[in-house]
């Protein structure tokens, strides 16, 4: 499950409802599957909905950069990363990898 292609409304409201039903256990398979850790969560989340407080991954260590950036580099390093539109209509756009 490294992604979700969903193709019809039918397939948003089945995982939308799981979603919904078991949010740590869909979040967390989401999150392990796409993620690379430096430190796993103790809980997926925790919540208190008198405060609405609600704290996602708790204790958990990532860096966001790394799975942004990093990760991609060995099978998308030449390819465009940004598109950077200049606010000079007349100027180009720079594709930078």
């Amino acid at each position: 499950m490294s992604y979700y292609k969903i193709s019809n409304l039918e397939q948003y409201f089945k995982h939308y409802h799981k979603s919904i039903r078991e949010p740590r256990k869909f979040w967390g398979k989401i999150a392990e599957e796409n993620f690379t850790w430096y430190q796993m969560w103790d809980k997926v989340m925790e919540f208190d909905m008198a405060e609405a407080d609600i704290k996602w991954f708790v204790n958990a260590k990532v860096n966001i950069a790394k799975n942004c950036v990093d990760r991609h580099l060995a099978r998308r390093g030449n390819k465009t990363a940004i598109i950077f539109e200049p606010n000079d209509p007349t100027e180009e756009a720079q594709h930078i990898t």
